[in-house]
């Protein structure tokens, strides 16, 4: 993709997640209605995913493909349709998670969150480096963090992302790995 298409479409998709994540937040009726589709496990599991595209269009540097991936991953918590009937521990944590959203923003809040774009940061500047033990330690951390956030924060219902997050991790981790390998080969095959 030519460079200066790839930074116009990046940023449109930058701005897209901000906005998304602006109306989310202000808008009541959205905010319910996203949140309803939220209670679908799936959508828990599906956006741990999204860290394997972010991770290889870093790497090829294509802010397009993070910037996409980012928006797909925000907005992927309300693809699937509002579940009929809901695990107690889920509707437990979802709740603590709205009033959380919902709450007066605290000093500590707002650090606490801002973990999330450092995250972002610290994924995209890892791969874009090629460092793969900051690029690991990145994605366990945060599924670390995530799951003591969770618990801490909202007791046992906490423990409902355990799993989804535990796969998310290992699908990840063996995605990048699986290819890491296939450029490694191809990497191989080229020097011959």
């Amino acid at each position: 993709m030519i460079k200066k298409l790839d930074l116009v479409l990046g940023i449109l998709f930058a701005v897209a997640t901000v906005i998304f994540i602006t109306i989310f937040l202000t808008n009541e009726t959205f905010f319910n209605w996203a949140f309803a589709r939220h209670h679908n496990v799936l959508s828990w599991y599906i956006r741990p995913l999204f860290i394997v595209p972010i991770v290889i269009f870093a790497f090829k540097k294509s802010l397009t493909g993070i910037f996409g991936s980012i928006f797909a991953l925000f907005t992927s918590m309300f693809w699937f349709p509002a579940p009929a009937e809901s695990d107690p521990r889920v509707l437990s944590f979802l709740a603590y998670e709205m009033e959380y959203l919902k709450g007066a923003w605290t000093a500590p809040k707002i650090l606490i969150s801002l973990l999330v774009p450092i995250f972002f940061v610290m994924l995209i500047t890892a791969a874009w480096k090629r460092s793969w033990k900051w690029l690991l330690g990145t994605v366990i951390g945060a599924a670390v963090l995530k799951v003591l956030w969770s618990v801490i924060f909202s007791g046992d219902a906490g423990l409902s992302i355990l799993k989804p997050a535990v796969t998310g991790l290992i699908i990840c981790v063996g995605g990048l790995y699986l290819y890491l390998r296939r450029r490694e080969v191809k990497s191989k095959e080229r020097s011959k």
